[in-house]
């Protein structure tokens, strides 16, 4: 095996570490005995060039700008399979192997997908304005009160019931989260409908099955509306070690519940820098306003004594253009030709700040590229879901994933208790 050794200059002592052979992408040093070994420890914030896990679910290349779902290229998932073919390829390992299997789970989903009627009531104790994040957050760690059993699992079926109840049950709690924080009357799940289309179904009917005049103005559920909200929940569904996927880990970590764990990932997902960002580009370009205030901005965003960000542009891993956003911007494009018009005005705008972004030096040569957030929002708005219900669609997407990675967690032998070290400069 390849190693790597640290020399210390002050005592002369050499240390050799074994470099791990990744599948796919750069070897890892293992440093899981540093301190042990040498009395010091690495200083690495935000966690930028250290792996706190082992994993085979998703893999991103940001030099080169890809994505891979088990080792397949999200190109390749978006194209081949529905949404509910990803949930099973990620918590299962494969994907339906036909169209008989993918409908059997995709119903087996709409079964799971009612809510214990002692959780509705929760609901009601929330404030009428309450940001639906909040709704939803508390409404995922109340789940675990009444499927405490996943507390403790014993084999692979244990597993997938609890992963496949939460899988199910989100799109009712982002639902209820929502028509709650109106005040307007709660959906029950309709399981004659898809997965996708009993989400927008709770989110949109009256009382009494009825979708003509409904929350949003719009009189049915077209399968266009359904094909781009799966291919916007594919493209969410697992992206590495991010920031609310690595606290569903760090959580999980402790031995809490599983949703408690995923709890704490949907707090996580809530900031702007994070999930909430699509949700801010969408405000920013209300701020920009016109296309020919495009110049003035971009403008601000290279002036260094000015606070202005460029929402939408950059990623912490991709160093080259988002493969999530190239989808998504084809899905714009593909949409407005078959006759949902995304808003003319705020996607000028965004046209005219990507064209700048990928030919102006400044932005080239700090690699600002849009990333998945930059049209998700403009897509989210001509499908009419409301602004405040962009990050919990986020959320639905991102479930399988992080069920995915806190049964790998869970399984693992080796995984410890998440404890870094600091560095103490105090008294």
């Amino acid at each position: 095996m390849a190693t790597i050794t640290l020399i210390n200059n002050e005592t002369g002592e050499k240390f050799d570490f074994d470099l791990i052979e990744c599948t796919r992408g750069p070897k890892a040093v293992d440093f899981s005995k540093l301190f042990e070994r040498t009395n010091i420890f690495s200083y690495d914030p935000g966690y930028g060039s250290t792996a706190g896990c082992e994993s085979t679910i998703s893999y991103v290349d940001g030099k080169n700008g890809k994505l891979l779902y088990k080792g397949i290229p999200i190109e390749d998932i978006v194209k081949k399979y529905k949404f509910t073919d990803v949930a099973k390829l990620l918590i299962t390992g494969e994907a339906p192997k036909d169209e008989k299997e993918s409908k059997e789970f995709d119903l087996e989903l709409r079964h799971r997908s009612f809510l214990h009627e002692g959780l509705i009531n929760i609901f009601s104790a929330f404030p009428d304005n309450a940001h639906p994040m909040a709704n939803l957050s508390s409404a995922v760690a109340a789940l675990s009160t009444f499927h405490f059993d996943h507390r403790d699992m014993d084999d692979e079926g244990d597993y997938q019931t609890m992963a496949r109840r939460i899988i199910a049950k989100i799109t009712t709690l982002v639902a209820f989260s929502y028509r709650n924080s109106i005040g307007a009357p709660l959906i029950y799940p309709d399981i004659e409908r898809g997965y996708v289309e009993n989400f927008l179904y709770m989110l949109r009917a009256y009382p009494g099955g009825k979708l003509k005049h409904t929350l949003n103005g719009s009189e049915e559920i077209s399968d266009l509306e359904v094909e781009a909200l799966d291919k916007i929940f594919i493209l969410h569904a697992d992206h590495g070690q991010n920031a609310s996927t690595t606290t569903v880990r760090n959580v999980a970590s402790t031995g809490v519940h599983p949703y408690a764990a995923i709890s704490a990932g949907i707090n996580a997902l809530w900031g702007p820098a994070h999930g909430g960002a699509n949700e801010k580009v969408l405000v920013q370009l209300e701020e920009i306003g016109d296309v020919k205030n495009v110049d003035k901005f971009i403008a601000r965003v290279k002036d260094k004594s000015d606070p202005f960000r460029l929402m939408g542009f950059g990623h912490r891993v991709y160093k080259s253009y988002d493969p999530r956003a190239k989808a998504i911007k084809a899905l714009k494009d593909e949409l407005n030709q078959k006759g949902i018009k995304m808003d003319a005005r705020l996607s000028e705008i965004a046209e005219k700040l990507e064209e700048v972004a990928l030919n102006d030096d400044y932005f080239k040569e700090r690699n600002l590229y849009p990333n998945v957030d930059f049209y998700s929002g403009i897509i989210l708005t001509a499908l009419k879901i409301p602004v405040a219900l962009f990050t919990p669609i986020f959320v639905i997407g991102r479930m399988p994933g992080w069920c995915a990675q806190v049964m790998e967690h869970i399984k693992n032998p080796h995984a410890r208790i998440t404890r870094p070290r600091q560095v103490y400069l105090g008294k």
